[in-house]
């Protein structure tokens, strides 16, 4: 195995990490997988470990399938077909049989704690070992059987999105730290979900749902707790497919993505408490349900109140979860049986954001999801059995599941969890450090913090500024890992390293066996300049397919129709030559071209949002009827800050001395809102079409819809 060669391998790469240029003194005491890796490859550094596993992917791959001790009852007979380009989806594993919950629940210290259950205003912590979980899932997947759920059914939850971003591998975790149930919510999570005030923060970004023609489906319509957990395992372990969102989703936000997939059983909670406040979730699911006609069987998790006050009567087909799973319970306890299936078989169905019309139902597959996430946690992170993991993905790890608002009842809720659990791992999103950081907040002064060595952000690009907050005030010492990926891969394609420095405002590297490049518009690679996130071979984790698209036109002008061939991720972003470095730059689809000067949006708000009078702000285009096109700038200012001519000045000139002229925003105009998804993204390209005149009218996937009325025949933008 590798790790004989672990203590070579860390006289040859043990290495500080630093960030800003100064030392932060963490010192690699043990050698990371990675490490052991460069060693026996006889490679110098991380970025020539990189290149062959890019250049030589199948062989990377099949050295991982053998690291990583994937369970499997039938070995593959080939990794991938070298003929087939990314674009051409090709099989991966071809010939193999697993399961992917038995893979999450290999882990046979039975004692240990799998799951940590927290919830908003609650002391108590709820706690599930390995030996309880696998009793709770075969009991799941027992009911489910008696009801007829079978190979390729559906089930969905209407609950956190996080929960499935990843779960990963030698044991089995389901890491989301969300707020997740009404909060925006990763990753990418990975997803993510954190709700503040209306801009809900998503800590935690998996939206899941699992198509429906050929194979069942599951819905989970539950918040982030351990139930969701439990069906989902049990889900998998049957082979039927697994979708999720979050109770905070509208009516039609959740029918325009469950509809399309056709879900056998749906899991939900009667209501959830957010912020301080109880939602009751009855009607909202009884209007649900009465929009997906194939649904056989709709379970009740009593989450807020107990059942005897619960009204389920109204809802068809509705049952309460005690009384489901009293239909598994035989003459002995149901044991765990799971099914052995392709690498390719479906797991989940994840959604586009649906801002721009209706959601994608984007198809991921069980050895895919399983294989990159355990790479992920066991490489990038070098996650191993001893790690507390709180966010939405996890590996060998326990796992630290939060349900409600990360600044409820203080904002140092999430602190006090990681000396209370000995988190060591805490993943969040961009937003909330930043909300922290204009809260003063430092939590080096209040906690302990001492088991804590990794953070992990995503969500959306992490400022410069929480780079210098977080080692400042929250612990020196830590690895602060920015990600970046997206449910489209349900991973990321850069991200964390534990073997190499953090430099400020970049995320340290592209992923092993993730064939990143920046391409400019005439499909060049380019180093050091703003360009296209493309992936130019193929990857386990991209969707096997978008349900309800038989002939791929969907699938094929989502990700190809800018560079035929070449998946284009619809990000733009910079590589550092020097550093190798990742600096994100926003949606490309956002992307600003004014006088031929093409740049992300993200490049504005680094500058803008350092100004401590703006809260937040929001960057588009406006294009006038020749085509020609301006930049907008709207500033939401902060509490007791007044939007000034001065302010405008000086904002002007620090996008002039740190970018250049033709950056500088034709107009810097004030505004009372800006729009999110409840995944805690802005919404860039809907405001983009309201000040256009256009009309939105998929709203059911932000937060604060109301917000887009805001930019509406706005004064100062007609006739431009």
């Amino acid at each position: 195995m590798l790790y004989r060669h672990i203590c070579v391998a860390v006289v040859l790469l043990g290495q500080m990490l630093y960030t800003s240029g100064r030392d932060l003194s963490i010192e690699l005491m043990t050698p990371a997988p990675i490490s052991t890796l460069i060693y026996i490859l006889l490679l110098a550094t991380y970025n020539e470990l990189y290149q062959w596993s890019v250049e030589s992917y199948s062989d990377f791959w099949a050295e991982f399938w053998k690291f990583s001790e994937i369970v499997f009852s039938h070995l593959y007979d080939e990794v991938v077909d070298p003929s087939k380009g990314i674009a051409d989806v090709p099989e991966w594993f071809k010939g193999s049989r697993l399961n992917y919950a038995e893979n999450l629940l290999k882990h046979k210290e039975n004692d240990k704690i799998a799951l940590y259950a927290a919830k908003e205003g609650k002391e108590e912590i709820s706690k599930v070992t390995f030996e309880e979980l696998r009793q709770d899932v075969a009991l799941y997947a027992s009911a489910m059987r008696k009801m007829g759920v079978k190979i390729g059914d559906r089930v969905v939850e209407h609950l956190c999105k996080q929960l499935f971003s990843k779960l990963y591998a030698e044991v089995v975790q389901t890491v989301k730290y969300s707020s997740a149930s009404r909060g925006l919510s990763c990753g990418g999570l990975p997803p993510h979900e954190i709700l503040i005030d209306k801009q809900d923060l998503d800590l935690c970004d998996c939206t899941v749902n699992w198509e429906a023609v050929k194979y069942g489906v599951t819905l989970c319509y539950l918040p982030n707790g351990i139930h969701a957990v439990e069906a989902m395992l049990a889900t998998a372990s049957i082979g039927a497919i697994w979708s999720s969102t979050s109770p905070d989703f509208g009516i039609n936000g959740v029918l325009d993505r469950f509809s399309q997939i056709q879900p056998k059983l749906i899991f939900s909670v009667e209501a959830v408490v957010y912020n301080g406040k109880e939602h009751n979730h009855m009607e909202k699911l009884h209007n649900v349900v009465k929009g997906l006609p194939d649904l056989r069987k709709v379970v009740v998790i009593p989450y807020v109140s107990s059942r005897e006050v619960i009204d389920i009567s109204k809802i068809p087909n509705s049952v309460f979860l005690e009384d489901f799973l009293a239909t598994g319970k035989g003459d002995q306890a149901p044991q765990l049986e799971f099914e052995q299936l392709p690498f390719s078989h479906p797991l989940f169905i994840m959604y586009s954001s649906g801002t721009t019309g209706a959601p994608k139902c984007m198809v991921h597959s069980a050895g895919g999801t399983l294989i990159q996430h355990l790479k992920e946690h066991i490489l990038h992170g070098n996650t191993t059995s001893n790690d507390v993991i709180m966010y939405y993905t996890t590996a060998r790890a326990s796992v630290v599941l939060y349900d409600g608002s990360p600044l409820v009842p203080s904002p140092n809720v999430l602190w006090d969890l990681v000396d209370r659990l000995g988190i060591t791992i805490l993943g969040t999103g961009a937003k909330w450090l930043a909300v922290l950081e204009e809260r003063n907040l430092k939590p080096c002064d209040t906690h302990n913090l001492q088991t804590l060595h990794t953070i992990l952000s995503t969500g959306s690009p992490l400022k410069s500024q929480s780079y210098e907050y977080v080692y400042k005030h929250i612990k020196s010492s830590v690895l602060l890992g920015s990600i970046s990926g997206g449910t489209d891969i349900i991973s990321c394609f850069m991200g964390q390293n534990v073997t190499i420095p953090v430099y400020k405002g970049e995320i340290q590297a592209r992923n092993l066996g993730m064939a990143v490049e920046a391409w400019n518009d005439e499909g060049k690679p380019v180093w050091g300049e703003s360009g296209e996130l493309v992936c130019t071979k193929p990857m386990p984790c991209q969707p096997t397919h978008f349900w309800n698209d038989e002939n791929g036109n969907k699938y094929r002008k989502a990700y190809f129709s800018k560079f035929p061939g070449v998946w284009a991720h619809g990000d733009y972003c910079k590589i550092n030559p020097e550093t190798g470095g990742i600096i994100m730059l926003g949606r490309s689809d956002g992307t600003l071209n004014p006088s031929g000067v093409r740049f992300g949006s993200s490049e504005i708000y680094n500058i803008v949002e350092a100004f401590e009078e703006v809260s937040d702000s929001l960057c588009v285009p406006q294009y006038n009827k020749e085509g020609e096109e301006r930049v907008i700038l709207f500033l939401k200012m902060a509490s007791d800050q007044v939007f000034s001519q001065d302010l405008v000045k000086r904002i002007r000139d620090a996008i002039r001395i740190a970018l250049s002229a033709r950056h500088v925003p034709s107009l810097i105009l004030e505004t009372k809102g800006i729009p999110y998804t409840i995944n805690g993204k802005k919404v860039e390209v809907a405001v983009k079409q309201v000040i256009a005149g256009k009309n939105v009218d998929q709203r059911g996937s932000l937060s604060n819809p109301e917000t887009l009325d805001l930019y509406q025949n706005i004064p100062e933008l007609q006739n431009f």
